[in-house]
Order: structure tokens, then C-alpha cells, then sequence
């Protein structure tokens, strides 16, 4: 029997003690979980922390079940879809600066996730190159964008 991501998260958001309804929406590449609870700001958690580790374990859970799933992106009260916008406007905002001024821009030390949005919002832009970056004592990386020659 095929891994069922939404059975799966659901079971999770019970085990942690969370009464909330889950939406599942296939997209191209991915199945898309939308969490529906009121408790939504601890289900999030600073800085989507701990979405980021619930969409972790989900995937987790779910590849060793079936290592040919899709992979699962969970989203609670539209969370992701506003972060997502606001790291795709710091990116315009960041390369058209690189295409002002001619300078390299740094961004600050994200997560994997939040770099893949970054690289995706920029990698038609003919004069902005983007490049991930180690940042010391940390296990996050920061992003460069700097003109493209």
C-alpha cells in the first residue's frame, strides 16, 4: 500500500496533541498539505521553525515507507504562501540593487527551503546570478547575488 502523507500528518498533529483538519492538494511535483487549526501560532513557531521541522518528519516518515514518493510541503493558515512572498519581493529588491549600484548583495543566513525561493525567483533574471554560501558557526547559508558578466 502506498505512504499516505495526509494520514501520516494527521496522526503526527494528534500524537502532539493538536486538534486540526488537513487539506491535501496534489501540485506538480509535490503534495500539498494545508493544516486548518486554532492553534496555529504553535503549530508555526518562531521563525516557521517548527512547521519546517513538521514538514521534515513528514517527509521523513513518508520516504521510508515509499522512497519513490512525492515530496510533502505542509502549510498552516496560509504561512508559507506569505513567507514565500516576502522572500521573493527581498529578492527583487535585492537584485535590483546588484543592477543599480553593480555591487554584491548579501542576503542574510536562511534555511535550505528559503534559499531554493530565493534561487527559483532569480534564475531567469539575465543580469543577477545567485550563489549559496557557508556561513561560519552556523549550519545555514547565506545568499550572494552579484551581476552577471
Amino acid at each position: 500500500m502506498p505512504a499516505q502523507p495526509k494520514e501520516i500528518l494527521e496522526n503526527l498533529l494528534r500524537l502532539m496533541g493538536f486538534e486540526a483538519t488537513v487539506e491535501e492538494h496534489l501540485l506538480d511535483d509535490c503534495v500539498f498539505l494545508d493544516v486548518k487549526t486554532e492553534d496555529s501560532g504553535r503549530l508555526i513557531g518562531r521563525q516557521g521553525q517548527t512547521l519546517t521541522d513538521l514538514q521534515y518528519l513528514v517527509n521523513r516518515l513518508l520516504f521510508e515507507q515509499d522512497s519513490t514518493a512525492p515530496k510533502v510541503t505542509v502549510d498552516v493558515g496560509g504561512y508559507r504562501a506569505q513567507a514565500r512572498e516576502t522572500l521573493v519581493k527581498k529578492a527583487q529588491d535585492a537584485a535590483s540593487k546588484v543592477r543599480r549600484w553593480g555591487d554584491v548583495v548579501e542576503l542574510e543566513p536562511m534555511n535550505a527551503f528559503d534559499r531554493r525561493i530565493i534561487h527559483n525567483a532569480l534564475k531567469d533574471d539575465p543580469s543577477v546570478e545567485t550563489q549559496s554560501v557557508e556561513v561560519e558557526g552556523t549550519d545555514k547559508k547565506a545568499i550572494l547575488l552579484r551581476p552577471k558578466h
